[in-house]
C-alpha cells in the first residue's frame, strides 16, 4: 500500500447542485485543485440546472450539525468554507456550530442567488448571515448584488457596501462581473483600512459556479498556509482560469472547468 503525507482537510457547509456546475461538487473539484481534500457536509438540496432553480429544500439542523461534528471529530480540519445555507434556522446552526472552533479559517460565500438569478433564501437570511457568521468569518466573498443585498444598499458601490459591512467583517472580498465594465475590478478590503484591487479581462459568456469555485479555492489556499492577500490572488487568477475554459455542459449558463493547476496554466 502506498502512503502519502496528508493534504488540508476543508469542511464546506454548502449546498447540493445536482447538474455539478455549483454548490459541493464545485466545492470538491476546486479543492482538489489545490491540492486539498473537501469533506463536504450538505445544508440544503436544490432543484436546478445550468439555467437556474427551481426549488430548494433546506436539511435538518440535526443532520448539518451530525454530518460537521462527525468530520471535525474525525479530521483535523485546516479550513472551512460556507455556501449556500438556505434559512435563518440554518444560519443559527452553522453559526452555533462554528463558535465552538474559532481557531479555524473561514471563508463565507453568501449565496443568496443563483447564477441565473433565482432565489436560494430570502433577503432575511442575508440579514441574518451578516449578524451572525460574518462576525466568525475570516473572509466573506460576495459578488456585488449579494453585497448590496447584505448592505441593505440597492444601488451601493463595492465601497460603500464595504463600508457598511466591515464592521461585521474583518476582510472582503467583493468580486466584479455583474456590469458592463470591459475589465472585471475584484476588491479586498479589510477592517484595518487597507485596500487591494485585481483587475482581470472580461470573458464572452455566462458561468454557473464561478462564486463557489472562488470561495473553495480560497478556502484551500488558507488551508496550506497561505497569507490571505497571496491567497485571495491565487484564488482568483485560478478561477479566472476555470472560466476561460469553461465547458456548456447544458442549455444555460457555462460551467468552470476546474482542473488542477498543472493542468490549467
Amino acid at each position: 500500500m502506498n502512503t502519502y503525507s496528508s493534504r488540508p482537510v476543508v469542511l464546506c457547509l454548502s449546498g447540493h447542485d445536482p447538474s455539478g456546475g455549483a454548490g459541493l461538487q464545485a466545492d470538491i473539484e476546486a479543492l482538489i485543485a489545490q491540492g486539498c481534500h473537501a469533506a463536504p457536509a450538505v445544508t440544503a438540496l436544490t432543484v436546478q440546472d445550468t439555467v437556474n432553480v427551481s426549488d430548494f429544500r433546506v436539511l435538518d439542523r440535526e443532520w448539518v450539525l451530525a454530518q460537521a461534528n462527525a468530520v471535525l471529530a474525525d479530521s483535523t480540519v485546516a479550513a472551512v468554507k460556507l455556501g449556500m445555507l438556505g434559512s435563518i434556522k440554518m444560519v443559527d446552526t452553522v453559526a452555533e456550530l462554528l463558535a465552538a472552533h474559532p481557531h479555524l479559517p473561514l471563508v463565507c460565500d453568501p449565496v443568496l442567488r443563483a447564477g441565473g438569478g433565482g432565489r436560494l433564501g430570502k433577503d432575511e437570511v442575508g440579514y441574518a448571515l451578516r449578524e451572525r457568521l460574518l462576525p466568525l468569518a475570516t473572509i466573506a466573498t460576495p459578488n456585488l448584488p449579494e453585497a448590496r443585498i447584505l448592505a441593505e444598499l440597492p444601488e451601493g458601490t463595492a465601497d460603500q457596501c464595504a463600508e457598511k459591512l466591515l464592521p461585521f467583517c474583518r476582510h472582503l472580498l467583493i468580486t466584479g462581473g455583474h456590469g458592463d465594465e470591459v475589465e472585471i475590478h475584484n476588491r479586498l478590503y479589510s477592517r484595518d483600512g487597507q485596500q487591494h484591487t485585481w483587475t482581470c479581462q472580461r470573458l464572452p459568456g455566462s458561468y454557473h459556479g464561478s462564486g463557489c469555485t472562488l470561495a473553495s479555492a480560497l478556502a484551500g489556499r488558507l488551508a496550506l498556509g497561505e497569507a490571505l492577500s497571496s491567497a485571495v490572488r491565487s484564488a482568483l487568477d485560478y478561477t479566472w482560469r476555470t472560466l476561460r475554459d469553461a465547458e456548456q455542459l447544458g442549455k444555460g449558463q457555462y460551467v468552470p472547468r476546474r482542473l488542477p493547476l498543472d493542468f490549467c496554466s
